[in-house]
């Protein structure tokens, strides 16, 4: 069961995304969170992951000015998970991945619902895209499906809800 909270924070969310667009489509930014949002509650998250969930890009899109706002309104555990999920390390494509993935292998179940969540919608749209959608990236396709693989494999080796549908959609990716 959700709370007016829940519709404050997908308001600051859609907010925040106002105007953007789903790299190389016409879809509006929003929609990425909200389904993200809903994948959590589907596979058990509580309304503060449900939160942290349709904010997970806020920070890391939009600035870390966000992290006050989040804090004050939705109280220092959704803020704390939105800074868990989101990718603010330095370095390369790759660095910053690596440093990603080291950190969900030790990351909270809560931490983990929303980051599975987020890549499984996101692999799911690559899978819609089609082999075309590999152009829009900043790493090259072996990278990309590296990536992914070794998300699925942390996922299913930690036991997330959402790992069997990850690791079919990574195999679907590895076919485009």
């Amino acid at each position: 069961m959700t709370t007016p909270r829940y519709a404050k924070a997908v308001a600051l969310a859609a907010s925040a995304h106002y105007g953007v667009f789903r790299t190389g489509t016409t879809v509006p930014y929003i929609s990425h969170p909200l389904a993200v949002s809903a994948m959590a509650m589907e596979y058990g998250g509580s309304e503060d992951v449900a939160i942290a969930a349709v904010l997970h890009d806020v920070i890391e899109d939009c600035g870390r000015g966000f992290i006050v706002p989040i804090r004050e309104e939705f109280g220092t555990h959704v803020a704390d998970l939105v800074m868990a999920v989101s990718h603010l390390g330095k370095g390369t494509w790759k660095e910053k991945r690596i440093e990603y993935l080291a950190h969900l292998a030790r990351s909270s179940a809560e931490v983990l619902l929303i980051a599975g969540s987020d890549k499984l919608h996101n692999a799911r749209a690559i899978v819609s895209d089609g082999p075309t959608v590999f152009a829009k990236f900043k790493a090259p396709k072996e990278d990309v499906l590296w990536y992914y693989t070794e998300l699925a494999s942390i996922i299913a080796a930690r036991g997330a809800p959402m790992a069997s549908a990850l690791t079919e959609t990574v195999t679907k990716m590895k076919e485009l």
